[in-house]
């Protein structure tokens, strides 16, 4: 049985001010899908405007409702709540007909607007009447109206979601191989919907058995169907338990298919399996283990090298950091120095991430940053490599001139290229003084956390004599009237520590 339990990760010789290591953010960035993303929500559960049979009816002018017009679409929605109870309840002449009428009409009101009228639709009744229209043996028009209207319904506030409860059996039952796909799919995005509500109603979904028809969704090339089964499964599997990750890696054929969409699909495509990667490599050992001993890191880096896709390349970059934020083993794996299989991988990597580095885009100098603090915190030859990369001017230009959180993140890569690997954890860190003091003489002082490590790490107290020199302690002050209050108490405890009224008294 594979270990899916959260080991201690790395990227912590330098953080002991700081705390965080790579593991937990690994969880919190599944857990929350990037909080840097104003978008995130609409990733967890989007509103169905055309089907995925093509057919639309909707006009995309007037999104915006005023007062009356939501009332009136409001009433109307009733109405045809009423209209399809009656026509479930008619059994004469063209019944069947009568039926997809008033579904189609009810699911126009339902996608009319960005703000749908599903309060409307519940207070009318109209979940039980849409799992009557799911019954087995309806013809598929009744089903993908049904359905389509769920998928609406399921993208609305927490308690509208929930309210399709009752359907969730019928809708888990129809992505199996003898419905049709448009009908398979249309259930598969309602179930997304429901998944990306939270934690809750995805385990009742796991419960009933959701996981591997939507996985099996996922195996063939035919690209709506599986760009749908993956959004589906990148918010069933999305935690914080691993379990789901982990039973998802395992489905036979989903890692191969993981591969052949990222290597050959269209960006949109590549992107929603990206963000399935993104919480396999988060949540599970497991799923990471089976990752690396698979393709999927030459093909990461091969996207994130041709691609200017934003959507794309921010998880295609997080999984590339969640990859390397596993244990040393993990990391050499990924960078082996000198060893001719991977002898490309180290450079391509680097060169991708300066190139993220170099992007107008804030999460990905974010991301990248991140990722490199943790390679920097392998080997001897892993800090070698970044240190004499195009990477590193880089990095000191952000720790000068970018905002707060991307300056940290800085700070944490260059101080890890200056300390050097020790067998135990704890104590005071083995110095790369050639990397300190080279980065010190070119300006790195302007991060608190890097000059934290210069003042704590230097052999024979020479730390804070560096810091002198280098008009450290200038900058140290101006962090103490600092608008962060953590850094405003870190820069005070350095001072008091480091400079207070004994200092220079030795001399």
């Amino acid at each position: 049985m594979a270990d899916d339990s959260f080991a201690s990760r790395k990227r912590d010789p330098i953080k002991s001010s700081v705390g965080t290591v790579a593991e937990q953010k690994r969880r919190q960035n599944a857990v929350t899908v990037g909080k840097e993303r104003r978008e995130s929500l609409v990733r967890a559960k989007r509103l169905c405007r055309v089907g995925t049979s093509g057919e639309s009816d909707v006009s995309a002018e007037n999104d915006m409702m005023i007062d009356e017009e939501q009332s009136i679409l409001e009433a109307q929605t009733a109405s045809a709540v009423e209209e399809l109870k009656s026509a479930i309840a008619y059994q004469g002449k063209g019944a069947m007909q009568k039926r997809v009428k008033a579904l189609r009409e009810l699911r126009r009101l339902l996608s009319r607007s960005e703000f749908p009228p599903v309060e409307a639709a519940l207070k009318a009744g109209a979940i039980p009447l849409l799992v009557q229209c799911l019954s087995f043996g309806s013809p598929d028009e009744q089903l993908l109206e049904a359905a389509w209207c769920l998928t609406n319904i399921a993208a609305g506030k927490p308690e509208e979601t929930k309210a399709l409860l009752p359907a969730l059996p019928l809708l888990v039952a129809h992505l199996g191989e003898k419905s049709s796909l448009p009908v398979a799919e249309q259930c598969a995005w309602a179930l997304g919907n429901v998944a990306g509500e939270g934690e809750e109603l995805r385990n009742v979904l796991l419960s009933q058995g959701a996981l591997l028809p939507l996985a099996r969704m996922m195996l063939p090339n035919k690209g709506s169907t599986v760009r749908t089964a993956a959004w589906a499964l990148s918010n069933l599997i999305k935690g914080p338990d691993p379990k789901a990750a982990t039973e998802l890696i395992r489905v036979e054929g989903v890692l191969d298919a993981i591969l052949r969409h990222l290597r050959k699909s269209d960006e949109e495509l590549a992107t929603e399996v990206a963000w399935v990667v993104v919480y396999l490599s988060a949540l599970s050992n497991f799923a990471i283990s089976m990752l690396m001993k698979s393709d999927v890191l030459p093909v990461l880096v091969e996207r994130l090298a041709t691609s200017n896709n934003l959507q794309l390349l921010i998880p295609v970059l997080r999984s590339l950091g969640n990859l390397v934020a596993g244990d040393s083993h993990t990391t050499s794996t990924i960078l082996v120095p000198g060893l001719l299989t991977f002898s490309n991988i180290s450079d391509n990597v680097i060169k991708v991430l300066v190139k993220c580095l170099q992007s107008e885009h804030r999460v990905l100098k974010k991301e990248a940053a991140w990722v490199l603090s943790n390679i920097a915190a392998g080997s001897i030859e892993h800090k070698q490599l970044i240190y004499s990369s195009e990477a590193l001017p880089l990095l000191l230009r952000l720790l000068s001139l970018a905002p707060f959180d991307i300056r940290k993140e800085v700070a944490y890569v260059l101080g890890n290229i200056c300390v050097a690997p020790t067998e135990g954890d704890g104590g005071k860190p083995n110095l790369i003084v050639e990397h300190l003091v080279s980065l010190v003489q070119k300006g790195c002082l302007s991060g608190l956390q890097f000059m934290e490590l210069v003042l704590r790490g230097m052999p024979n107290g020479e730390g804070p004599k560096l810091v002198e020199r280098e008009d450290g302690i200038d900058a140290m002050e101006r962090f103490q009237f600092h608008e962060n209050e953590d850094l405003r108490n870190m820069a005070n405890g350095l001072v008091d520590k480091y400079f207070g009224e004994d200092y220079g008294l030795d001399e």
